[in-house]
């Protein structure tokens, strides 16, 4: 079974990082910029069965947003990401909602991130704000690190969980396929003209 999975939100939240803590890499502080997209594959095991994540990095830049968007359709989960040390990134998650609505499926699954809960000591947006706006978004909300991993596996796991009850499968069958969006766009080209 494959899930395909997004994460999103600013540049510098940590979503690479989250991604690579998820796989039990070592945290590098100087991790690259995420330029354009990146995809990462992670096999666990959920209820039984093994299940592919492709869990997709978007980059956070304004210059990347017409490629990173058309990879929200196809979707059946995605991960917003804030930093609690930054208030613009969290300012920012009601875009990142816009975009969701905009350009993803209408019954993607969502979540709330707000990662570096190790750095207490710099937070700028208290928990009880995010909880708010997940609240008042109907999603679900955490806060993560991915620098010490804390909740990072649970945060994947949830996401992939809740798709799977609203997406029940057999155990030869595929939740969700990768449809490369060139190709698509190609294919809506050729039904124009």
């Amino acid at each position: 079974m494959l899930l395909k999975l997004l994460t999103i939100g600013d540049a510098t939240v940590g979503k690479s990082s989250l991604i690579m803590s998820l796989e039990d890499k070592p945290f590098e502080s100087d991790n690259p910029t995420t330029i354009g997209i990146d995809f990462k594959i992670k096999t666990v095991e959920l209820n039984g069965k093994k299940i592919k994540l492709q869990i997709w990095d978007t980059a956070g830049q304004e210059r990347f947003h017409t490629i990173t968007t058309s990879y929200y359709r196809g979707a059946m989960g995605i991960m917003l990401v804030y930093d609690i040390t930054q208030e613009k990134t969290f300012d920012n998650i009601a875009k990142w909602l816009r975009n969701i609505q905009e350009h993803a499926n209408e019954d993607v699954e969502k979540m709330l991130l707000g990662n570096k809960c190790d750095m207490d000591d710099k937070r700028m947006v208290s928990k009880e704000r995010g909880e708010s706006i997940a609240r008042e978004n109907g999603i679900k909300f955490m806060e993560t690190s991915a620098k010490t991993n804390i909740n990072v596996e649970t945060a994947f796991m949830t996401l992939a969980e809740d798709i799977l009850k609203k997406y029940p499968v057999s155990n030869n069958t595929q939740a969700s396929t990768y449809v490369d969006p060139a190709q698509d766009r190609n294919k809506e080209k050729s039904k124009c003209c």
